[in-house]
């Protein structure tokens, strides 16, 4: 628009069909919290200190902390989990550009906000100390269909694909009430107060 603003996009139920499918694959990886020494350990392997929390990335000040290796890809668990050994210092730019991506190709990629893309300092430090890390400590790998009950391991797919399902199904329904609506503002037999 000439003013600058942005119109409201329409939202649809459907557009959270990703965040549905990652609610159902993190909801069953588990989390192990580590203890402070662990927290100090890792920091310092990284390079930096407490008082000073960094992206492990990119050098801009953390907000969170991001899997070096991605729990998620094609929908389903990767097999790592939660843990200390598989979790980095980031900014949320880095967190989000680098998504379920391998860590070392994404920084060196041509991904938006990726580290190279934006020109960042001392990349070749950054990679070797995420190097480091790697080395630091094996984390764990979880054989998901080796340890669930088949029968569980489906229900569990199935419901999400029934989520999914009835989402399409929410969706047919909102846009006939949102047609309706749309219809009567625009019809000057009908008033809205």
């Amino acid at each position: 628009m000439k003013n600058g603003f942005k119109m409201p996009r329409p939202v649809k139920i459907t557009g959270r069909s990703s965040t549905i499918t990652n609610s159902f694959v993190n909801s069953i990886i588990p989390v192990v919290h580590p203890s402070a020494d662990e927290i100090s350990e890792a920091l310092h392997i990284l390079g930096m200190s407490e008082d000073d929390v960094r992206c492990s990335y990119c050098g801009d000040k953390a907000t969170e902390w991001d899997h070096l290796r991605p729990i998620v890809r094609n929908k389903r668990p990767t097999g790592y989990i939660s843990e200390i050994a598989n979790l980095v210092p980031a900014c949320g730019k880095c967190n989000q550009s680098k998504s379920g991506q391998e860590w070392k190709s994404w920084m060196m990629g041509t991904a938006p906000q990726c580290p190279s893309v934006r020109c960042i300092a001392e990349l070749s430090q950054r990679v070797a100390r995420l190097d480091a890390y790697e080395k630091w400590r094996s984390p764990h790998m979880v054989d998901w269909e080796k340890i669930i009950d088949q029968k569980i391991w489906d229900e569990h797919w199935s419901n999400l694909e029934r989520m999914h399902a009835m989402m399409k199904q929410c969706q047919k329904v909102a846009d006939d009430i949102n047609k309706i609506a749309a219809e009567a503002v625009i019809s000057p037999t009908i008033q809205c107060t």
